[in-house]
């Protein structure tokens, strides 16, 4: 286990809510994971799992070096075009409105087929109008009791607080062994969020199987930099990573409309969270 210290730089920076919904995301837990890690000194933030930011995003202290990275390259084209292009994404959006007939013309659309700013505003639209933020097999969401969650000038106020955000992020579309090993520097810290144990193809199919639960462990192992992995609490989990500090914490799952479920999560990691 790490014990050393290093003299980090950080300046302080607004947090801001992740553009769309996301399945797994960490709204509530939030609260939880952020303030740990800005107890933990780094000089570079990496997410090997970024999904749409529900921790990055919430962050309020940003090091000299951030990088991102998400093998979905749907996730990784839309920040792209966010960070470069706001102003024409943005345009692109301005007339969109809530509508089931659009969402399936978007959803059948082969995004290949398409170019990188109409796959960014493809992958938006879909993401802020699929029920319970679904990233495949994905279905108009409706709630009665509140306006329609798309709203194009809200959207176009979004799109440009995530431009400010994303300037000198570095944005990686990488597997996770890769981008870990590229990024891992003594002064690193990665916040890591792979899909849950019995949930590995909610995020598409042979993209991270439970074969990877081993093999982040053992990556994990023998990184210079520092780590939180958060993860749902199955037996599995615990044997996998019993070589590092394990903290149980507590959150609720939510879906669409339905009542939150208590459940157990987990924080990994090789500093001593309870100390913190």
């Amino acid at each position: 286990m790490r014990t050393e210290s290093t003299q980090n730089i950080i300046n302080s920076v607004k947090p801001i809510n992740p553009i769309a919904a996301y399945l797994g995301g960490k709204r509530l837990l939030a609260k939880t994971i952020v303030p740990l890690i800005e107890k933990i000194p780094h000089n570079i933030y990496c997410e090997p799992f970024m999904g749409m930011g529900g921790i990055f995003f919430r962050r309020t202290q940003k090091p000299k070096c951030e990088a991102i990275n998400d093998i979905n390259s749907e996730i990784i084209n839309m920040f792209r075009m966010v960070e470069k292009f706001p102003n024409y994404l943005a345009d692109m959006l301005k007339f969109k409105i809530c509508s089931r007939a659009e969402f399936k013309r978007m959803l059948a659309t082969p995004p290949l087929l398409l170019t990188e700013l109409e796959r960014a505003v493809r992958y938006l639209y879909i993401q802020k109008n699929a029920f319970g933020g679904k990233t495949f097999s994905q279905v108009f969401g409706v709630a009665l009791d509140r306006p329609g969650r798309f709203n194009a000038e809200r959207l176009i106020s979004q799109i440009q607080e995530l431009h400010k955000r994303l300037v000198g992020v570095y944005i990686e579309c990488l597997p996770y062994q890769e981008f870990i090993t590229r990024y891992d520097r003594p002064d690193t810290l990665f916040y890591l969020d792979p899909p849950y144990w019995g949930c590995e193809n909610d995020y598409g199919k042979g993209i991270f199987g439970k074969t990877d639960f081993d093999e982040l462990a053992k990556l994990l192992k023998g990184i210079k930099g520092r780590f939180i992995l958060s993860i749902n609490d199955v037996p599995e989990i615990r044997r996998i990573f019993k070589a590092f500090y394990i903290k149980e914490v507590q959150t609720l799952y939510t879906t669409g409309l339905q009542p939150g479920k208590k459940a157990s999560e987990l924080l990994i990691s090789n500093v001593d969270l309870s100390r913190l």
